[in-house]
């Protein structure tokens, strides 16, 4: 309660009291702003806010700015249109990455401001583009408001909001309320949404249960990397076909490759069916046989664990069909809307940008018409300038969604495509390395089906990925004899996803060719 005495002293001078909102679109800054901005006037305060629309490669980016000052009769302030650097009391950030943009604004300062932070995160385009985990380390972030801030409130608002059906603007507005960093009751807060009129209930629930979190716990712990869960194996699926498919694992497998392999039996029935994932644990099987015949269990089996993995990743590739099985799900529709906040009353369209192939249809056509095609150049060139064009594809059109839903249906054929048959024979070819390596150089096996991550897409990423394995893979004559192979067939693949390019895959092939 000092900090709300303290500022009350401040209030009584001319200047007045400061707060900066840094949110993204559809997170309901402008909310949160009047809701602050209704408060004050309801405590007979004067008021003000503005915002700066920019860009956060996220989605739109606003910078909030409120400036306040108890009502003098007779005079009438002057109140700032922008934030000052230095001059900022609170900062409210619905993202943790924009908590740090505010601290390299200076809005954040060790004197002055109280840090009110969301430690979720909305991953930017430049996080999303890398081949790799290009995800920003969050702990730099945390480390940075630690010595920037006077005082920091920081957990996941967004989870708290949801879990109240409610958005991330009802649970700041209680975390604020928690900071006593404004000399009002928290019955003026709750008076304030009250006369909102709208969603009153759900935001009351996510306002009292962030008030009491932040109160009870002010701080969470954030990871360097984001916690990957793998789910459990349960004891029944609750279908018939998968519950064979259950038992299967127990009774073939270490434990040690339960949750993977539960994790890849339900992506490949969710892609295909239950008979694929059972093609699935056959693969892996055969896998796993060899893994103990060359004493696996001493290695934790990781050379089954990893065939877990990227076996079914390699089955679940990403094709047309599966393009527009994902962009014509409910689902979907339902988490765009909830994400850009679309009222009952409202209308969504959302376009697509779609850029085909002649490739990407040959690979979805029957293996021996799509073969056929690609062996007749000219017909090939003739049908690529139809199709090879960049279309904006409204998916909540009738036509565009039923010719999207009729692709999507075509998954009952997956299996006789000329991309199915590709993809059997390559991965058959990279499976086949790997067990040739099991019993000479077990570490590197298990590196050689980690490369498989490189693979991904579909269109020209997935060409790329194809290239980058191809090239990764070519380095492994000169390390299959090598007892620190593994090593750096671990330093190429991470060589490779560094950029989109390979220039830093050129320079790692260069030096394993001096080896």
């Amino acid at each position: 309660m000092n900090e709300t005495v303290n500022l009350k002293t401040t209030l009584a001078s001319d200047k007045p009291l400061t707060l900066a909102i840094m949110a993204m679109g559809g997170q309901g800054g402008g909310v949160l702003a009047d809701w602050i901005v209704g408060l004050a006037e309801e405590q007979g305060w004067m008021a003000q806010s503005t915002s700066v629309q920019g860009v956060a490669q996220r989605t739109g980016a606003t910078i909030y700015y409120i400036e306040m000052l108890p009502a003098r009769d007779g005079v009438s302030p002057i109140f700032s249109l922008m934030p000052t650097p230095g001059d900022v009391d609170v900062v409210l950030a619905s993202e943790l990455m924009e908590a740090g943009r505010s601290v390299l604004r200076g809005l954040v300062t060790p004197e002055r401001t109280t840090l009110i932070a969301s430690t979720h995160r909305s991953f930017a385009v430049g996080e999303k583009e890398k081949p790799g985990d290009g995800i920003g380390d969050p702990t730099v972030v945390v480390g940075a408001t630690d010595f920037a801030a006077k005082r920091t409130i920081a957990f996941d608002m967004d989870t708290l909001a949801l879990k109240n059906g409610s958005v991330i603007s009802s649970s700041m507005f209680g975390a604020l309320a928690a900071a006593d960093v404004l000399p009002f009751p928290k019955e003026a807060f709750e008076a304030t949404i009250r006369g909102g009129g709208k969603g009153v209930e759900a935001s009351l629930r996510a306002f009292n249960a962030s008030y009491d979190r932040a109160k009870a716990k002010p701080r969470d712990e954030v990871s360097a990397s984001p916690h990957k869960r793998f789910d459990t194996m349960p004891e029944t699926a609750g279908h018939p076909q998968l519950d064979r498919l259950v038992h299967r694992m127990r009774a073939e497998f270490p434990e040690a490759a339960w949750p993977l392999l539960f994790a890849g039996v339900k992506k490949l029935t969710e892609f295909q069916d239950p008979a694929y994932a059972g093609e699935y644990l056959d693969r892996v099987a055969k896998l796993h046989a060899l893994d103990k015949a060359n004493d696996g269990e001493g290695k934790d089996y990781a050379f089954t664990v990893q065939a877990a993995k990227y076996v079914a990743i390699s089955m679940a590739y990403d094709d047309i069909i599966r393009v527009a099985d994902l962009k014509t799900r409910g689902t979907r529709f339902d988490r765009v809307r909830k994400e850009v906040g679309v009222k009952p009353d409202q209308l969504l369209y959302m376009t697509e940008y779609m850029h085909p192939r002649m490739e990407e249809v040959c690979g979805t056509l029957p293996k021996g018409l799509g073969l056929w095609i690609e062996s007749n150049p000219k017909l090939f060139a003739f049908f690529d300038r139809l199709i090879n064009k960049g279309r904006r594809v409204q998916t909540g059109t009738l036509f565009w969604f039923m010719s999207l839903y009729v692709i999507s249906a075509l998954r009952r054929m997956r299996r006789s495509t000329l991309r199915h048959f590709r993809e059997i024979e390559h991965r058959e070819a990279w499976l086949g390395t790997a067990a040739s390596l099991v019993s000479r150089n077990y570490d590197l096996a298990v590196e050689v089906l980690n490369n498989r991550r490189l693979v991904k897409g579909y269109s020209d990423t997935h060409t790329r990925g194809l290239s980058k394995f191809d090239r990764v893979m070519s380095a492994l004559p000169s390390l299959e004899h090598r007892d620190d192979g593994a090593a750096w067939m671990r330093r190429l693949r991470q060589a490779a996803l560094l950029d989109e390019q390979g220039i830093a895959l050129d320079g790692a092939l260069k030096t394993v060719s001096t080896l």
